[in-house]
């Protein structure tokens, strides 16, 4: 069985919404897109290559993919993040797309029900299923109690204002530190991992 692994970027106090450009999340009208730039080249400094390696295929919700899609498919394959990306599997969760919408190589639409169709994804392949951003994705995700480890990425900012990483959850999750690190600009890089179907975390 693969590992489901979510991978965030927030605030501290837990605003996942327009991290990458000002226009790239307006609704509920946000005005502080692009907060997630000024922190971007010491994160991935800190990560390097390693923040991909295990990592054997992606899922994204369909907001995500579409504004991944504009961008990463066109970078060369000197950028290490780039190179492994876009040579990976990727899996988008969207009853609107079809897989002939999707012009990112190697991407596909999930079939089905959202927890069927992760449980196939996760029982079949090697390496960690990664879901990068999606926020909205990530939520039922963690309400299905199908997800093994947290990597946030919290920067030193409070924005007050935006959509955030956690709702409500059917019952509190126990969860065990496994990495931490910390980049030049004071983002915090921390991995936790959670124990499936309510078991203690080891």
């Amino acid at each position: 069985m693969r590992r489901l692994v979510l991978v965030e970027f927030l605030t501290v106090d837990g605003v996942v919404q327009g991290l990458g450009s000002p226009d790239e999340d307006r609704r509920g009208g946000f005005e502080h897109g692009g907060w997630g730039v000024p922190y971007a080249a010491d994160v991935h400094a800190t990560l390097g290559a390693d923040g991909v390696s295990g990592t054997g295929a992606y899922l994204f919700g369909r907001r995500t993919y579409e504004k991944m899609a504009e961008f990463w498919p066109d970078q060369p394959d000197a950028n290490p993040i780039a190179a492994h990306m876009n040579a990976t599997p990727k899996h988008v969760a969207s009853r609107t797309l079809r897989d002939e919408d999707l012009r990112w190589a190697g991407a596909t639409v999930l079939q089905g029900d959202l927890a069927p169709a992760v449980g196939e994804l996760l029982a079949d392949g090697d390496g960690d299923v990664a879901v990068l951003g999606s926020g909205d994705l990530a939520r039922q995700l963690l309400r299905l109690d199908v997800v093994d480890e947290l990597r946030l990425i919290v920067h030193p900012l409070l924005l007050g204002t935006g959509t955030r990483l956690f709702g409500e959850l059917p019952a509190p999750r126990a969860l065990r530190l496994v990495r931490h690190d910390v980049t030049a600009a004071g983002s915090l890089v921390l991995g936790y991992e959670l124990a499936r179907d309510g078991a203690p975390v080891a």
